[in-house]
C-alpha cells in the first residue's frame, strides 16, 4: 500500500513541491524560560498534574512543509476556533517516560518503539509523518533543558507526552492542511495512587473499544473519550477498570488503557502467558512487546499470542488453571488483577494468593532497565 508519506516522498522524487519531508533536531532554536517553576515533591505527585518548564513545538503545512523545531517555555496553545482537532478529532499522541537512574544517568526506555507507532497513527489520520529518528533527538534535547525536572525517586519519573494535531480552520471533513507537533512534560508519581496494589474489573458486555478496520491499533485520542462513561459505569459497581470484550464470542482484548496478560497452567503442568494478538483491535504497547520479548527468554515458561475468550478465561479460573492476570502499559508499567464481575457475578482471581510471583517477575526486570540497574538495549541515554 501508498502511504501518504511514500507518496510525498514519490512526488518530491519527481520534481513537485511538497515542502519538508521532515524537520531536523540541529534546527532546533532553544528559548529557555526567564524564571523556573518549582518543582512539586517527588513523593506526593499526582499522575499528570504537574508540567516542567518547557515544551516542543513543530509547525507544519501542506504548501511548505515542516518548520524549525522550537524548544520554548510552556504555554498555552493558540488555535482557531474551527481547527480540526476541535471538531474531528484529527489527533494522536504518544507515552513515554523519562528515567533517573540509580547512577544519576537520565535515560528513555525503547523509544524507538514509540516513534514507530506514532509515524503508524499519523499515516492512519492522515497527519504530517517525519523522520521518527529526528524527533527522539528533539525530544532528548528538550529532556536536558529540563533536566532538573526529571525526579530523583525510585518511584517517580518525568513523563513525555508527545502529541500531533491539525489545526486547520476549516470545517469540511478532509486532511488538516496545518498541523503542529508538540511535546509536553511533567513529573509523574504511580499511575495509581494505591501503589502495586491488584485491582478489579468491569467485564463490559455492551460498549465496545474496537472493531475491525477501526482505530483500536493506533494511539488516538478518539479512542479514549469514549471510555471515560464505561469506566464510570466500573467505578458504579466496586471496579477500578473495564474489561474490553468484543464479539458475539467475547474476545477479552485489553483492561481500561492497558494492554492485558494471561498466566495459565497448561496440561502438562508447565506456565504459558497468553496475550491477544495484534489483529488490529490491540494497541501495540511498548511495555506489552518487553513482556513478550522478555517471557521469550524465560526457559520456564511458554509466551503466546492468541485469542481467548471470556468463557475460556472463567472456565480456566474454575479449574485453577488461571494462575494470575494482570494489565500493562507505560503508566503503569505492570497492574496485577484480583477480581472480575461479568454478567451481574464477581469472580475472584488466584492472581495474589502467592504473592503474584510472575508479575512481580516482570515489574522488577522491567524496572531494572529502565533505571539502569541492569544494562540493556532497550535504553537510550539522555544525559
Amino acid at each position: 500500500m501508498l502511504t501518504i508519506n511514500r507518496f510525498c516522498l514519490l512526488l518530491s522524487q519527481r520534481g513537485y513541491a511538497t515542502g519538508a519531508l521532515t524537520f531536523r533536531a540541529a534546527d532546533i532554536i532553544i528559548k529557555k524560560t526567564e524564571s523556573g517553576s518549582s518543582k512539586p515533591d517527588p513523593d506526593k505527585l499526582v499522575f499528570g498534574a504537574s508540567f516542567a518548564d518547557h515544551m516542543l513545538t513543530i509547525k507544519h503545512t501542506t504548501a511548505n512543509g515542516w518548520e524549525k523545531p522550537v524548544i520554548e517555555p510552556l504555554r498555552d496553545l493558540a488555535i482557531h476556533p474551527a481547527a480540526k482537532v476541535l471538531h474531528y478529532a484529527a489527533e494522536l499522541f504518544e507515552g513515554m517516560k523519562a528515567y533517573r537512574g540509580y547512577d544519576g544517568k537520565i535515560r528513555l526506555f525503547r523509544p524507538d518503539l514509540n516513534m514507530k507507532r506514532m509515524l503508524n497513527t499519523a499515516e492512519r489520520s492522515v497527519l504530517p509523518t517525519f523522520d521518527g529518528n529526528e524527533l527522539l533527538e528533539c525530544i532528548k534535547k528538550l529532556v536536558q533543558v529540563d533536566a532538573d525536572w526529571v525526579p530523583r525517586s525510585k518511584s517517580s519519573t518525568l513523563y513525555i507526552r508527545p502529541t500531533l494535531i491539525g489545526t486547520e480552520p476549516q470545517l469540511g471533513v478532509a486532511a488538516s492542511s496545518e498541523s503542529l507537533l508538540f511535546v509536553i512534560t511533567g513529573p509523574v508519581g504511580p499511575y495509581y495512587p494505591t501503589g502495586f496494589k491488584p485491582v478489579s474489573l468491569l467485564a463490559d458486555t455492551v460498549h465496545c473499544r474496537a472493531f475491525p478496520g477501526g482505530m483500536g491499533a493506533y494511539k488516538a485520542g478518539s479512542n479514549y473519550g469514549p471510555t471515560i462513561y464505561v469506566n464510570k459505569m466500573a467505578q458504579a459497581q466496586g471496579c477500578q477498570q473495564v474489561l474490553w470484550l468484543y464479539g458475539e464470542k467475547r474476545y477479552v482484548t485489553e483492561v481500561g488503557t492497558m494492554n492485558v496478560f494471561m498466566c495459565l497452567k497448561n496440561k502438562k503442568g508447565g506456565v504459558e502467558i497468553v496475550t491477544p494478538p495484534l489483529d488490529g483491535l490491540i494497541l501495540p504497547g511498548v511495555t506489552r512487546q518487553s513482556i513478550l520479548d522478555l517471557g521469550r527468554t524465560w526457559k520456564d515458561i511458554t509466551v503466546s499470542e492468541r485469542s481467548i475468550t471470556m468463557d475460556e478465561l472463567l472456565e480456566a479460573q474454575q479449574n485453577n488453571s488461571l494462575l494470575e492476570m494482570f494489565g500493562s502499559g507505560t503508566a503503569a508499567i505492570v497492574c496485577p488483577i484480583e477480581r472480575i464481575v461479568y454478567e451481574g457475578k464477581s469472580y475472584d482471581l488466584a492472581t495474589m494468593n502467592k504473592g503474584a510471583p510472575l508479575t512481580n517477575r516482570f515489574h522488577d526486570e522491567i524496572v531494572d532497565i529502565q533505571f539502569g540497574r541492569k544494562p540493556s538495549k532497550w535504553t537510550v541515554d539522555v544525559i
